[in-house]
């Protein structure tokens, strides 16, 4: 994993927002039919299962505690009717969310035992698009968008107009850099779900990737206002933090992440972002204390390689070195658990290990159909930092040509521009990084300013491009 600069984390946040959603949506009709909690067993009483029955038919999933408590009822339902397929369905998804929202993967494979208890009972081919549509979300929490995009596939084979399944296929195809094929999913999907917030925040994700900024904010809004619950609406708030703060707007985006934190107090993305931005705006004690707490929330590496960096960026190396070993530990954790984490241990090694490692990490990645922009940036630094800045070159202009207004991958893609001896390419993309976001990172912001003023003033006919 190579240190995750806070541009990298946002863009790995990405994922994880596009992964709730997924999950929200899967639980929306999965584990709640049209009158309660599907697979058997009475309708529940007012509580937790009950506002997690509540939240989920929104689409807009579930709070820890109340996914617990569904949890437990599902399990004690099951070790009385073991051959309830649908209540198998019900506690994969349930337990597939609870280990994204907290940060917990050893969820995953009991997610994915109920999962393949349940299509064992009934296969996907008589019809348990259910759990089809969970084993992709699963897939795709772990990761693995080319099985995501499979399992979906499968479940619109079998349910040719569900929702579920169009909105999994948007976010499978997104991670795999498949735009075209993302954006015909979506269309299908707004056809389906034209003014509900899940099709909206899809919306707003692949808009941001091809660089309609000012289109995916105003989704952006309409998503907050239709947000159906708690849950739901600070995703939302916190989604459109994201897209002030890539725009170098931190004030904006605080004010984003503090209204995200008055619905649901503890949202950990809602911690990330405010910790990114009062870092921007130089508040950084304050910031310290919010990585840590959205560490606390829900411990993924993003985050202790995000404070990392702050920390190397104040001079306060130890502590540095202590939250890149934290973020080491739980990648490692994760990928015991089936979790794909290369991207992340690759971004490490390109910056503070071994950068060989890192291109073999992302040429592997590369080679299995995962070709999303982040993963073209992460390989063409990782080329650069291992001395074959050439062969980097191809991967930094696909990561910048892809649309996505990026200060990470302008600045990559400027110092790989540098490397090669192209003065004129390299000033305008460094003059990018800074304008996109002059705070993109507290490591690699000054490191632009640097080599902006090392490469001069132009000179002489109009650079080639």
């Amino acid at each position: 994993m190579r240190t995750e600069r806070v541009s990298q984390v946002v863009l790995l946040a990405w994922a994880g927002v596009v992964l709730v959603g997924a999950l929200a949506l899967f639980a929306a009709e999965v584990l709640v039919g049209p009158g309660g909690v599907r697979g058997g067993g009475a309708r529940p009483a007012a509580g937790a299962v009950a506002r997690a029955g509540a939240s989920v038919e929104a689409g807009a999933g579930a709070s820890v505690p109340d996914l617990e408590a569904l949890i437990g009822d599902r399990e004690a339902w099951l070790r009385r009717h073991p051959g309830d397929d649908a209540s198998w369905a019900v506690l994969g998804a349930a337990y597939a969310e609870r280990g994204v929202r907290a940060g917990d993967p050893t969820a995953y494979p009991r997610a994915e035992r109920a999962l393949r208890r349940s299509l064992a009972i009934r296969p996907a081919a008589r019809g348990n698009a259910d759990a089809a549509v969970g084993m992709g979300v699963l897939a795709q929490a772990r990761g693995d968008f080319a099985a995501a995009r499979r399992w979906a596939e499968e479940a619109r084979r079998r349910q040719p107009r569900a929702w579920r399944a169009e909105a999994l296929l948007v976010d499978a195809y997104r991670g795999l850099g498949d735009d075209a094929a993302a954006g015909k999913a979506l269309e299908r999907l707004r056809k389906l779900r034209p003014a509900d917030a899940a099709a909206l925040s899809r919306a707003v994700g692949l808009y941001r990737d091809r660089g309609w900024r000012e289109d995916a904010e105003a989704l952006a809004h309409d998503a907050v206002a239709r947000a159906r619950t708690p849950v739901e609406r600070a995703a939302c708030l916190a989604r459109l933090g994201d897209l002030l703060w890539e725009r170098g707007l931190p004030r904006e985006a605080l004010a984003r992440y503090a209204a995200a934190l008055r619905v649901v107090p503890g949202d950990a993305p809602s911690l990330a972002g405010r910790a990114r931005a009062l870092a921007a705006l130089g508040r950084t004690d304050e910031a310290v204390g919010a990585y840590g707490a959205a560490w606390a929330a829900r411990p993924l590496p993003e985050y202790a390689l995000e404070a990392g960096d702050l920390y190397a960026a104040l001079g306060r190396d130890a502590e540095a070195r202590e939250r890149y070993e934290a973020a080491l530990e739980r990648a490692a954790e994760a990928a015991g658990h089936g979790v794909d984490r290369s991207l992340v241990r690759a971004r490490y090694e390109a910056e503070h290990g071994e950068p060989d490692q890192a291109v073999a990490r992302l040429r592997a990645r590369w080679r299995l159909g995962h070709r999303s922009a982040d993963v073209a940036d992460a390989l063409g630094w990782a080329l650069l930092r291992a001395g074959r800045a050439r062969e980097a070159l191809p991967y930094a202009r696909a990561a910048t040509d892809r649309g996505v207004r990026s200060a990470l991958f302008a600045y990559h893609r400027g110092e790989v521009e540098r490397a090669l001896g192209r003065t004129g390419p390299a000033r305008r993309q460094l003059e990018e990084a800074l304008r996109i976001n002059p705070y993109f990172s507290p490591l690699h912001a000054p490191g632009a300013r640097r080599a902006l003023a090392a490469l001069g003033e132009p000179s002489g006919p109009p650079p080639e491009r």
